[in-house]
């Protein structure tokens, strides 16, 4: 993420982010993609705030009347199931209870966007989404179809994940990521992701009273990547680690992405306007920006990685060359061929994302060999002799 922030950090890193940056803001977004996380639609005492429904209603209807498209991805089924059921509003621990909340939960939160935003006179719709739906190319496109037409139609959609039928295999996990997977679906021009802290620091603001807020990110590294914490709420599934996640697809889809205090009076109007609000991560990489190389790279979930040498980082960032076996120096993870994995440096920073040509054992028996070595090889779990990512199905960070 090039940092233009207030730490010591990121003054080492600057101009082109914050070139990028001003050019961004300059240009009013016009589809918009809303993330509201389980702790800033809630009250102290952890029931849905209907205050903050209607101030959010408000913002919206005012730049849908500017010309703005708009849709939410919103968290806090569960937490409304269990309010409605009369339950604690501790997460449940058994998959029963969990899913049961969920049922009810989608509904009652229905209600209060409907109840927030109809006086307005603006319609709300529901979508409900598995990790299945995106990865499915079929289901994909119906659904890019689908939010287009509600877009068209003036109405606002409101996304979840589909908790009452999702397992591990086709889970998000969490609504950061889904949000990015749906800015990408519908090609948003900005995402704004609406938390409980005001963005991301140096470090856990919490505990190091020295932590800085960190403005502008133009790309990642490590010391920023160590900066995340661990969700701080309790009441939610996600945390900066999970945001970090989502702004990392979002960039390599080229679309910015905002990190604000979502309890902020009129914080959504002010992002949009390009006041400096929150962090932000621009979208810098804009050489990913075909749909079906984002939607291969991208849409499934990951099942193993690769760890690369030194010279295989440099091919893939500054050549945009595929990944070829001799760069490999281990294999993470069991997966067939047709995976996604990621790409790791030898450190273990996250440089890249792809489908792997190759099934974890066949790739461990070929890992450092050179092109030459593998022609007279027999390799029956690959598809190639030779990459073992290919470069229009890889995504470099």
């Amino acid at each position: 993420m090039t940092v233009m922030m207030t730490s010591e950090m990121g003054a080492q890193q600057a101009s082109p982010a914050l070139a990028r940056s001003l050019e961004s803001r300059c240009a009013r977004p016009r589809r918009l993609v809303i993330k509201i996380g389980t702790s800033t639609l809630t009250d102290e005492s952890g029931k849905l705030d209907s205050r903050f429904f209607l101030e959010l209603a408000s913002q919206v209807a005012q730049l849908i009347a500017e010309g703005c498209e708009v849709l939410v991805v919103s968290s806090g089924a569960i937490i409304a199931g269990l309010e409605a059921f009369g339950l604690p509003p501790s997460r449940p621990g058994d998959i029963p209870t969990l899913q049961a909340a969920a049922a009810l939960g989608q509904v009652e939160l229905s209600r209060h966007y409907a109840a927030a935003f109809e006086p307005l006179g603006i319609k709300t719709a529901q979508v409900l989404l598995t990790r299945g739906d995106i990865a499915n190319r079929e289901s994909y496109l119906y659904a890019r179809d689908t939010l287009q037409r509600l877009f068209e139609m003036g109405a606002v959609t409101v996304i979840n994940e589909n908790d009452t039928i999702a397992v591990d295999e086709i889970r998000f996990g969490d609504n950061d990521t889904l949000a990015a997977q749906v800015a990408i679906l519908v090609k948003a021009d900005l995402v704004i992701l609406l938390s409980d802290i005001e963005g991301l620091y140096t470090a856990d603001p919490r505990i190091d009273e020295d932590a800085q807020l960190i403005r502008e990110i133009g790309a990642f590294t490590e010391e920023i990547v160590q900066a995340a914490g661990v969700a701080a709420s309790g009441k939610g599934s996600g945390g900066m680690v999970t945001k970090l996640e989502a702004a990392r697809l979002l960039m390599a889809a080229g679309i910015p992405m905002v990190i604000c205090e979502g309890s902020r009076h009129g914080v959504v109007a002010e992002v949009v306007s390009g006041t400096n609000v929150g962090t932000r991560f621009e979208g810098g990489h804009a050489a990913h920006g075909k749909a079906r190389k984002l939607w291969r790279a991208l849409s499934g979930a990951v099942t193993g990685s690769v760890v690369v040498d030194d010279g295989a980082v440099k091919a893939l960032r500054d050549r945009g060359g595929s990944l070829l076996p001799v760069g490999i120096v281990r294999v993470d993870g069991s997966f067939e061929r047709g995976a996604v994995v990621d790409i790791r440096a030898q450190s273990g920073f996250l440089i890249g994302r792809g489908i792997i040509r190759y099934s974890a054992e066949a790739l461990t028996s070929v890992a450092g060999m050179t092109s030459g070595a593998l022609s007279s090889k027999d390799l029956p779990g690959a598809s190639t002799k030779y990459e073992a990512i290919h470069r229009d199905e890889m995504v470099v960070f």
